[in-house]
C-alpha cells in the first residue's frame, strides 16, 4: 500500500504536462494573467517561453503567431489553443502503439507495423 509521501513524488511535473506538452512555469503565468487578452499580448509577455514537446521544443510566439489577433477569455482557452496548434509535434513516435498484437500467440513484432 503506498504511503502519503509516495503520492506526492513527481506531482509538480505531472501538473504541467498534458498530452505530451510541458508548459512549465508558463501554466502558472497564464493562470495569473489578466483576461480577456489577445494572442499579441501573450506573445509580447511570454513569446520567448519554450514549450517542451517529446520531439523538441517550440515557443509561445511560434504557436500563437498564426492568429495573433485572437482573443482569450481565460488561461484554459490559451492552453487549449497551444495543445491544438502543436498538433502532431506533441505526439512523440507517430504510429506507435503499446497495445501489442491482436492474437494471443503474437509477440515481439515490430511496433511500427501495427
Amino acid at each position: 500500500m503506498p504511503n502519503e509521501d509516495d503520492a506526492d513524488d513527481g506531482a509538480g511535473d505531472e501538473d504541467t504536462r498534458e498530452l505530451g506538452v510541458e508548459l512549465g512555469s508558463l501554466e502558472s503565468d497564464l493562470e495569473s494573467h489578466e483576461y480577456p487578452t489577445t494572442a499579441d499580448d501573450l506573445i509580447e509577455e511570454y513569446g520567448d517561453h519554450e514549450i517542451e514537446l517529446p520531439g523538441g521544443a517550440t515557443t509561445v510566439e511560434e504557436v500563437l503567431s498564426t492568429q495573433s489577433d485572437q482573443e482569450f477569455e481565460s488561461a484554459d482557452g490559451v492552453k487549449q489553443r497551444i495543445l491544438n496548434d502543436v498538433g502532431s509535434e506533441a505526439v512523440g513516435r507517430e504510429g506507435y502503439s503499446d497495445r501489442g498484437g491482436s492474437d494471443e500467440g503474437e509477440s515481439g513484432g515490430d511496433p511500427q507495423s501495427l
